[in-house]
């Protein structure tokens, strides 16, 4: 019974960590938890950074000349890599998607509806906490990269918004 305590409380650390990457705009935090002799915690968490959206800047200049086959390969890249789209929304945590508040209600946003900073784009379960997600800026939301029910990792893109 121990042993579970001790799980839970580490789940719980491990997620105030995260929040603590988050809240403060840190990139990795490192984290060593002695229990007892040979019973410890070693806990890393990261998160990708800025540089991988200035990588993914020059594809929309590619894209705008789209008369070449050539750059038929840009528009290959950005779907494959959506979390480098400069309007990228990404999941700060592992867990759950649902579009709704509750099962049969309508969606929170759907593709080409403008929301405004702090608007409720989704929720993400995790540990049975209904976590609201908001809109981090305003605009519209371009593509919803995620379904409802589907599982989610920490730094995957959500949605765009533009």
């Amino acid at each position: 019974m121990g042993n579970k305590t001790s799980q839970d409380s580490d789940v719980s650390f491990i997620q105030a960590l995260a929040e603590l990457l988050r809240a403060n705009d840190l990139t990795e935090l490192q984290v060593k938890r002695d229990y007892a002799e040979n019973d410890s915690l070693n806990v890393r968490v990261s998160r990708m950074t800025a540089p991988v959206a200035p990588a993914a800047a020059p594809a929309p200049v590619q894209v705008t000349s789209a008369a070449s086959p050539a750059p038929a390969a840009a528009p290959v890249a950005a779907v494959s890599d959506p979390a480098a789209h400069p309007g990228a929304v990404t999941s700060p945590m592992v867990g759950t998607i649902y579009m709704a508040a509750e099962p049969g209600a309508k969606p929170f946003v759907s593709a080409g509806q403008t929301v405004a900073e702090g608007d409720t784009l989704l929720i993400i379960e995790a540990m049975k906490t209904m976590n609201h997600i908001p809109a981090p800026r305003a605009g519209t939301v371009k593509r919803i990269l995620v379904e409802d029910g589907g599982p989610v990792e920490f730094g995957a893109p959500l949605m765009i918004i533009e």
